[in-house]
This record gives C-alpha cells, structure tokens and sequence, in this order.
C-alpha cells in the first residue's frame, strides 16, 4: 500500500510522522508525496491555536476532495480534544495524539477489510453495489490523554533524504498555563529512558544523519517522572557525547531551567548548537501572571544573561502572544520594551488564540481581532529588525552549514544558530562546508 503523509505543527508532531513512516516502512509499504495518488494519507494535526484548527479543516477538506476514492486518516492534537468535529470532515480513521502503531493498524485493516480498494464509507453504493449503509463506520482510536502514564516507544527518523534527524524524549506537560489546551491533549509529563534516546541518537548516527533534534513537548520536564528524577541535562551530555560528530539541537526551553550549572555542564559539549529557544508567551509581569507562567520578566533575563555568557554569540530565540485578554496598551508597550532588552535573534509572534475549555477563554477584556492584528504587526515589526541586526552581526564570520535543499540558484542550509544560509554551489545536500558569510539576504544570509 501507498501512504502520504501531511504534518501541521510543532517538531514533536514532526518526530511522530517520521515514526509512522517508518513503521510502514518496515512493514513493506510505501511512502509517497502528499500531492501524488495513494492509497491512503495520513493528516497529523496540530491544535494549539484556532488558525490551526483551521489549517487542519482546510487540508482534511482539501484531501478529500482531491482524493475521493482513498482512505484518509487524521491523528494529533486536533482530534484528540474535538475528534466529533473530525468526524464531520468526511474521514475513515480518527486517531489522538498517542497510541501511533493502532492507529496505523486501523488504517490498514480499512484499506484491506473490503474488497473494493478505496473508500471505506463514502460512497452510496461500492464498484461492487455495496449500499453505503453496509459499510463501517468511521473508527476512532483516540485515548484519554489525561490517564498516560507511559512513554510510546516509536522508532526515530525518518525517509533517508532528509538531513536532519528528530530524537523525541519526552511527551506531556503539566504546566496548565490558562491560554493552553496541550496539556488536555497531550496529558502528563512521560520521558524516554536514557539509555532509549543514547541508543536511537547512535541508530540515526549509523543511518547518515548529520544533525538531531532533541524534542518533546515540554523537554525541561524530561526525568520528572523518572527515578531519581534526572535534570534534563545529563540527558543532552549523554546525546551529545554518544554521537560527538553530529550536531545536537535543542526544542523548545522553559526559561527557568537555564541556571548556572545548567550552561557550565552543556558550553563544554562543542557538538551542542548554540540556538536556544526560550518560551517567553509575554515580557510583562502582570501578563504573565495572569497566563499563570511560573516566572517572572527578571527571572528570564537572567536565563539570557546566562546563555549569552557561556554561549557568546548564541542565537537566542522565543515564542510571544500579543493581545492575551485584559492586555492593556502600557502593557504590551511593556513587552515590546522588554523584547528588545532580550536583542532576540528571531521571534515567532501570535495573537491570541481563544481555546474553548481553558481559563483564558473565559477570561474578560477579549481583544476584537483589529487588536490583535495591530499589535501582532507591530511585535513583528521589532523582532525583523532584532533578526536582522543579529545576521548583520555575523557578516564576516565563517559559519558551518549544514546544506539541505536547492532554491533556485542557491543551496540553502542552516549554521549551528539555526541562520539560514544562501550560497551558489551544486549537490551540497547534506554536506557540511565552512561558510564565508557576506551579506544579509531575505530570512537568512549569503555566504560562499
């Protein structure tokens, strides 16, 4: 059988497509493009922001509508918390955020349970005059994500061609901020075993991988559940120093787990890349408060104080939400101020998005989306000019860049702080070249 996957979302989401690709792999399957005829396709959702759920909508119906005759299975964080409002989409198979390998068997059994080879349910009558009403139901396999208490073994990587490798080690989050539904769809805090992420970081390593993604959803929350309960720092030395020729790069971090023993142990693992996303959400304290984040706009300045004197030179990056509701124009003056003490070298701005079953949702002073749009635009604005003083900053430095795809007459690829890099030269593709930069150019920078 012929599988096409579609991914929406984080890079966790990313580790999980690749997993199931590779479960088909090994069970003799194919995996093709999502634009090309399969049999099946698979739809991984995310859900953390209303656009999003839109997002996901749009490509369902758009699977569907191209695709009339095949099996569509859509699995994530969307239908893990809203799997009825999937159902209505025209699916076959409905799947969560967990439980992959069942997942994939269902749609497996859809595709061979009838002889027809296409839709399970969609049409009035099969090639074989076979009444709709005769055929299965839409099958759901989605958990209560609240009960995991298990870490799902899935295997790491994915299709060869790809340079760069996603390790995840941890799932779940217990954080409970106000404006977030991943807790409700991804459940408590479970973690890979050491040994687990040593051994799949050296599999990837063997495979030609040159660079991996340590990720999860809540990496800072890795060991909590583990014996002994383990900083998430001995897990990183241990990656790093397991496979000491690839480059490791850390997901996403909770600020507060960014202490001085934290940057003293990692600043000696020269193959750990100096890029630190540092989740943010706001840079005013009251803000903050009310989105119940557990610190406070100095207590994440020291985490970049930090980084920046162990790591000179690092490219420290964050996430924001503007127009959170009561957020006033002094306030948000007061995160775009903040911001620019930070000097970010690049932000992923979002206005705020109502999650129904969330404290936000019910909170008062919900901005109209003019507001939203108005401040989004203007937080833009000051992280652009953030990221393109920190690319100016490298004009004249040599960077190792990881190349990974041709656009247009240049080879692109990323150095160690994840800057994007342009340069003229063919069949680099995953080939690791010293890198003169020279100029700043779109959302990267030009190098020969």
């Amino acid at each position: 059988m012929k599988f096409a996957f579609y991914t929406l979302g984080c890079k966790t989401n990313q580790y999980e497509t690749q997993a199931m690709e590779r479960l088909l792999l090994q069970q003799g399957h194919e995996i093709g493009k999502f634009d090309e005829t399969c049999d099946a396709y698979v739809i991984n959702t995310c859900s953390v922001t209303a656009v999003a759920d839109k997002k996901n909508r749009a490509i369902i119906r758009r699977c569907r509508r191209e695709n009339p005759g095949a099996i569509i299975g859509v699995c994530g964080c969307y239908p893990q918390h809203a799997a009825e409002a999937v159902r209505e989409l025209d699916v076959d198979i409905i799947g969560g955020s967990g439980e992959r390998q069942a997942f994939l068997d269902r749609m497996l059994d859809a595709l061979q349970s009838l002889p027809l080879r296409g839709r399970w349910h969609g049409e009035a009558v099969t090639d074989e005059g076979v009444p709709k009403a005769q055929l299965e139901p839409v099958s759901v396999v989605v958990d209560n994500a609240l009960r995991r208490r298990e870490f799902e073994i899935l295997p790491a990587g994915g299709l060869e061609e790809r340079t760069r490798a996603m390790l995840k080690v941890q799932d779940g989050c217990v954080n409970f901020c106000t404006y977030c539904i991943i807790p409700y769809t991804r459940g408590p805090i479970r973690s890979a075993p050491l040994e687990l992420a040593v051994e799949q970081a050296k599999e990837l390593a063997s495979r030609g991988y040159r660079e991996i993604v340590v990720t999860g959803i809540e990496i800072a929350g890795w060991g909590a559940d583990l014996p002994g309960k383990p900083p998430v720092s001995d897990l990183i030395e241990a990656v790093c120093q397991a496979v000491p020729n690839l480059r490791v790069r850390l997901g996403s971090l909770e600020p507060r787990i960014v202490t001085e023993a934290f940057c003293e142990k990692l600043c000696k693992l020269d193959n750990l890349c100096p890029q630190f996303h540092l989740s943010m959400q706001s840079g005013c304290d009251t803000v903050l408060a009310r989105m119940k984040r557990k610190y406070d706009t100095a207590r994440y300045l020291e985490s970049v104080r930090l980084l920046n004197t162990y790591f000179p030179g690092c490219a420290v990056t964050t996430d924001m939400i503007v127009a959170f509701p009561g957020e006033t124009e002094e306030e948000f003056a007061e995160s775009l101020a903040f911001i620019r003490k930070c000097g970010f070298a690049d932000m992923h701005i979002f206005p705020y998005s109502r999650r129904p079953g969330t404290p936000a949702d019910k909170m008062p002073g919900q901005h109209n989306n003019a507001t939203k749009e108005a401040r989004s635009r203007e937080a833009i604005a000051v992280a652009e000019e953030m990221s393109r003083a920190f690319r100016e900053n490298l004009i004249g430095t040599t960077q190792s860049v990881l190349f990974e795809e041709k656009d247009g007459k240049y080879f692109t690829g990323h150095a160690p702080n994840y800057v994007k890099v342009y340069t003229e030269g063919e069949n680099l593709h995953n080939e690791i070249r010293e890198v003169l930069i020279t100029e700043v150019y779109k959302d990267g920078v030009i190098g020969e």
